[in-house]
């Protein structure tokens, strides 16, 4: 585990994020990880890549994690999105309060268990804890309901289930039945 560095994306590593976010939605797992295709992916121009790898690397809004190997392969990622009190999610709910969102969690199979997903939520949290103005006072994420290794990862990090509950989005090309739902799961500020 010692080997792998954890860091923030640069704005200029657009093609990294692309190649991990392929990889991640041809994991078998994908269909109830990730309210995406590979599909959709595959089809996103490079400009759509470049933008999400500089959004993702500076300011306050979103922060992109990576595990880097020695020899530069990226093994695993996390973002936390900064969702404002008041705006709108992409469950179409209002946000009630200024938060942290973790989405995009993954770890390639090799190095599942070996503690680099722990490394990575322990960079995004400290990230998120470090904000300012306001602080952020929880962070959250969404677990489908047929994801029950995620859920133990998350309960196991310190994340509980809030009560709330969401539909998946029609429009999200998930796995299962049209009426899957979304659990959330919450994290205080220590």
């Amino acid at each position: 585990m010692d080997q792998y560095v954890m860091r923030a994306v640069r704005g200029d590593e657009w093609e990294k994020v692309k190649e991990l976010r392929i990889a991640a939605l041809r994991d078998p797992a994908a269909p109830v990880a990730f309210l995406e295709t590979l599909a959709q992916a595959e089809a996103r121009s490079d400009e759509f890549w470049q933008d999400r790898a500089q959004g993702a690397s500076h300011g306050r809004h979103a922060r992109q994690f990576v595990a880097e190997a020695p020899d530069g392969q990226w093994v695993g990622s996390v973002t936390v999105l900064v969702e404002e009190g008041g705006t709108t999610d992409f469950f179409e709910r209002t946000v009630e309060q200024t938060q942290g969102h973790v989405v995009g969690v993954f770890v390639r199979a090799e190095q599942r268990g070996t503690g680099v997903t722990d490394a990575l939520f322990t960079a995004a949290l400290d990230w998120a804890w470090s904000l300012e103005g306001p602080a952020l006072e929880r962070v959250r994420l969404f677990v489908h309901e047929d994801n029950p290794r995620a859920g133990a990862f998350y309960r196991r990090f310190g994340f509980r289930a809030s009560g709330q509950v969401v539909p998946v989005p029609a429009a999200m090309p998930v796995a299962g039945d049209a009426g899957a739902e979304e659990l959330e799961y919450v994290i205080s500020r220590p």
